[in-house]
């Protein structure tokens, strides 16, 4: 299973308020329709969630933002999410709507959900689709923005996909924004470093989510988690595809770091030896 991070700079024009680029949504769910193996698809706010957020200063920090505000947001992201889900079907996939709602309790994923959202993806021809959002905290009045990309790795950490990708509005992280020369590969354990000295694209006005610094974050956590992350040119779908069949592709690699599978597993190894050790005493 793969999980698939649309971003709102792809799939929306971020110099234009409640503008979405539907030729380029097209193209990444024509190329995603022709991957065969199953998969879940988030995507970002863009010029819609983005744009209605910073009209009401609101964050992913929790806080009693203006109750319109979470209603104009969440109103927005229901708009662009039916876009793009017109765009899924037309495109030859089977898009099954998720609101984050569902698999989210306050800040926290109901490991549950997720495996259900899992086992739609695995077990039919759909393919869930969720998207980042306005959501309530959970305690009072506080509310807080959800970003896609905090969903990848609440979906990566619980769902366990084989591979994430992330399909942006550049070609991947640079070296410099100047030569726009491409870091090719992140070794495993190194993607923390990166996010901390990123020279990444300047994001829009609009992007409250932190823009590439936080894909960077997220995607740094998820190979944590022991599972490849590609960052790849949305504009460019057939990319997608090129990472999907983990061959050679255009963009940068975030390699699994396996030392913290590797700890787990030891550790439930030791646990286990201790159990049968007490029963034999």
């Amino acid at each position: 299973m793969i999980l698939i991070k649309l971003g709102g700079s792809v799939i929306t024009d971020k110099s234009r308020p409640l503008s979405a680029s539907r030729p380029k949504i097209a193209g990444m769910a024509r190329t995603i329709a022709r991957i065969e193996e199953p998969a879940i698809i988030v995507h970002g706010g863009g010029s819609f969630g983005h744009y209605w957020s910073v009209r009401y200063d609101m964050h992913t920090a929790e806080r009693d933002y203006d109750p319109k505000g979470v209603s104009v947001v969440k109103n927005s992201m229901v708009q662009l999410n039916l876009i793009v889900l017109e765009e899924l079907l037309r495109g030859g996939l089977r898009p099954y709507a998720m609101a984050p709602s569902g698999f989210m309790a306050g800040p926290r994923p109901i490991p549950s959900r997720v495996r259900e959202v899992a086992g739609i993806a695995a077990a039919s021809e759909m393919t869930p689709v969720t998207y980042g959002d306005a959501v309530w905290y959970g305690d009072g009045s506080k509310t807080y923005i959800l970003s896609g990309d905090k969903i990848m790795s609440h979906m990566a950490r619980i769902a366990r996909p084989r591979l994430c990708i992330f399909a942006l509005a550049e070609d991947g992280l640079y070296t410099d924004m100047e030569s726009k020369r491409l870091v090719e590969r992140i070794p495993a354990g190194a993607g923390r470093t990166a996010a901390s000295k990123l020279n990444s694209p300047k994001s829009g006005a609009m992007d409250v989510t932190g823009g590439m610094a936080r894909k960077v974050a997220e995607a740094a956590r998820i190979a944590g988690y022991g599972i490849q992350v590609a960052l790849v040119n949305g504009s460019h779908p057939k990319r997608i595809r090129d990472a999907a069949a983990s061959g050679g592709f255009r963009g940068t690699l975030f390699e699994a770091d396996t030392t913290i599978k590797d700890r787990k597993r030891k550790k439930s190894k030791r646990t286990a030896s201790k159990k049968v050790k007490r029963r034999i005493k």
